[in-house]
């Protein structure tokens, strides 16, 4: 009795299978002629992250997808799929989709254990470069390999690595920088110093020179596509990890003085006794950081890891736990106060694999597999080599080539006899002039004394570069999720640069219809109170200067025309105006809003005073056409969008296969 029943279940397993199998074959949709299945719209639905919403969601979803298949088909019969500008980004996109199908599982996965047995540390290091191109001369090479070498020895004699570094590396960061007006910012120079960093920071050469070096040790010189380094290790720990923070900053300028220090170390001092006697570390950094960028965030600061900031803030974290406040400290940049929000150290290898793989295949290591790739594509695609063919050539060859003056189609003959082949079904044939050619264009000059040599390394870069060819011509016919992919890319750029051209820079360039829609709608655009004001600001000590220079006058105009002449006389005066909404502005902020000159407002932890002089009160009201334009041309946008989406549609019929979108419904709740 059990067996029948188990038979029953396996009979209505298999058709219930056999059913899902043929409604994803099913027609769902018809838009022009254009046939899209079932499964076809299914499998975008759940990629776009659906899945797993009411059966309205899929309905409306549909209608998502059916907007953007219409503005797709406009923009293929508008031919934009054949402009160069288009194919030269899409193949772009292909080169980079295309890199993950260029590697060797086995090797992948060695260089992913790699990577994560890094990711636990990080490292500090110092560096001196010595520039030389990869493409450079052997005699310039040379010259930078003895450079490097002589540095080492003169490191080994005694001279420390700092002043190596200052003294003969190309990299102008090691070395002070003065500032330049309306040229260049100053900055002081780091001696070589890097800071630390951590897997993935570093190109790879130099990331696993700086991770098998010793603590205090200088590497020998090597070599990355930037030239020649040396690397001397001034600490390995365990890693900071992804670290994320509030933070109250007091900058140093470039050129700072050590008064300039002084007053700035008194005003971070400051603010941490604020905090310490109860402010709330937020309400501190928006009422005194000095970086504006995070200040309104209450501090808050992208998460970072140790590559990403310098030494000294990394040094922080590292005696910290969330939640705690850090005294302030000294960076090159000026004074700091941070507060720990929390921090994530690596995960165990299962938990980091899935990222770090997706981080291994797109970085220069990936490189390391191209060897067995080649091994692989060449097996199984049954490369052949004629070797007689290539050794006809190769004699046929005269010593022009040594000096790189070799001319393909100088060799007598026609040379159509086949040197390489590679393919089963459909095999692509590479001839004899197909290499001379090739010799031609990669032939150096004066590299090579003996001609064989040359020309064997040339054939087999020949060889390689042709597989590697061949199969990512291929890609599309061997692997169906790449040639998916591929149609994505293909239709988003579309849609964006047809999007761009109907919708986005047509809405910004429309002067007329951006202000027709704005007197259509004025009564949506309004503003709440604001203040036209000008707000006055100098030292305490000079005060009473200010007050008398704002009292000699009533005329706005030559109020601020005394203040741009006194402003020698009356040292660090400045002038701020403008229309302020509550929140614009701190001054402005903390005084009753009243025509007239306010009170002086000192500042709470600088050396400084403040006045504000409000002009008008201006009440709630209708914003104008150009305080509203940014909104007025986001909603024109979705004007334009909409009205072309009809048109589209009237232009494009679409039929919808209700009977099978309802199965398509079904079948979907059933998987919930």
């Amino acid at each position: 009795m059990r067996k029948i029943w188990f038979f029953a279940a396996f009979i209505f397993f298999a058709a219930n299978v056999h059913a899902q199998k043929s409604l994803m074959k099913k027609e769902l949709l018809n838009i022009s002629g254009q046939k899209i299945t079932a499964g076809q719209f299914l499998k975008v639905y759940e990629k776009n992250g659906t899945e797993g919403q009411d059966t309205t969601s899929l309905r409306d979803y549909l209608q998502l997808y059916i907007n953007f298949r219409l503005k797709v088909m406009e923009a293929e019969n508008l031919k934009m799929d054949t402009v160069a500008a288009f194919k030269r980004e899409l193949k772009g996109y292909r080169k980079q989709l295309a890199r993950p199908y260029f590697v060797v599982q086995r090797v992948t996965d060695s260089l992913v254990k790699e990577a994560y047995n890094r990711m636990k540390y990080d490292v500090r290091a110092s560096h001196i470069i010595i520039r030389v191109s990869p493409d450079a001369s052997p005699a310039d090479t040379l010259k930078a390999w003895n450079k490097i070498n002589k540095i080492r020895s003169e490191i080994e004699n005694g001279l420390s690595f700092e002043d190596a570094a200052v003294k003969y590396s190309d990299d102008p960061s090691a070395r002070d920088q003065k500032a330049i007006p309306g040229k260049q910012r100053g900055h002081r120079g780091n001696h070589g110093d890097l800071g630390y960093f951590t897997v993935f920071n570093m190109v790879y050469p130099f990331e696993t020179v700086a991770y098998t070096t010793p603590v205090d040790s200088v590497s020998k010189p090597f070599r990355t596509r930037f030239g020649y380094h040396l690397i001397k290790v001034t600490d390995k720990k365990p890693a900071m990890g992804v670290a994320e923070v509030e933070h109250i900053f007091v900058a140093l300028k470039p050129g700072f003085t050590s008064a300039d220090s002084i007053a700035k170390a008194k005003k971070i001092q400051n603010i941490y006794a604020k905090i310490r006697g109860g402010m709330s570390f937020e309400e501190a950094a928006r009422k005194y950081s000095e970086d504006r960028g995070s200040a309104s965030n209450g501090g808050k600061l992208p998460r970072f890891s140790s590559g990403r900031i310098v030494p000294q803030f990394v040094a922080q974290i590292d005696k910290m736990n969330p939640g705690e406040i850090s005294k302030p400290f000294q960076t090159i940049y000026g004074f700091h106060i941070i507060k720990l929000l929390s921090r994530k150290r690596p995960g165990s290898f299962i938990k980091e694999r899935p990222e770090l793989k997706e981080r291994v295949a797109r970085d220069q290591r990936a490189e390391k597999s191209k060897d067995a790739v080649l091994a692989k594509i060449k097996k199984d695609n049954d490369l052949r080599i004629y070797q007689d063919a290539k050794n006809m050539l190769v004699s046929a060859v005269d010593s022009s080539v040594l000096k790189g003056k070799f001319v393909g189609d100088s060799l007598p003959g026609k040379w159509n006899h086949a040197i390489m082949e590679i393919g089963k079904t459909t095999p692509k044939v590479f001839t004899q002039k197909d290499f001379a050619q090739y010799i031609e264009h990669h032939q150096h000059e004066n590299r090579y004394t003996n001609k064989s040599v040359m020309l064997n390394h040339l054939f087999k870069q020949f060889v390689n570069s042709n597989c590697l060819k061949y199969e990512n011509e291929h890609l599309e016919d061997l692997y169906p999720d790449f040639k998916a992919l591929m149609g994505e890319y293909h239709d988003g750029i579309l849609l964006f640069n047809l999007m761009d051209k109907m919708v986005w820079t047509k809405a910004m360039k429309d002067t007329v219809g951006l202000q027709n829609f704005y007197k259509e709608h004025h009564l949506k655009y309004k503003h709440g109170v604001e203040a036209e004001a000008i707000i006055f600001s100098c030292q305490k000590q000079y005060l009473p200067k200010m007050d008398s220079l704002l009292n000699q006058t009533k005329d706005l105009k030559q109020l601020l025309q005394s203040i741009h002449k006194h402003k020698i006389a009356i040292k660090g005066i400045e002038a701020d105006s403008g229309t302020f909404q509550k929140g614009d502005n701190r001054v402005v902020d903390s005084i009753v809003w009243k025509q007239g000159l306010s009170k002086p407002i000192p500042s709470e932890v600088e050396n400084r005073v403040s006045v504000v002089l409000i002009r008008k009160i201006i009440p709630p009201g209708k914003m104008s056409f150009e305080q509203a334009r940014g909104l007025v041309a986001s909603d024109y946008q979705d004007y334009l969008e909409k009205e072309w989406v009809q048109q589209l549609r009237k232009k494009y019929p679409v039929q919808v296969n209700e009977k099978v979108l309802s199965k398509l419904i079904k079948f979907q709740n059933k998987k919930k």
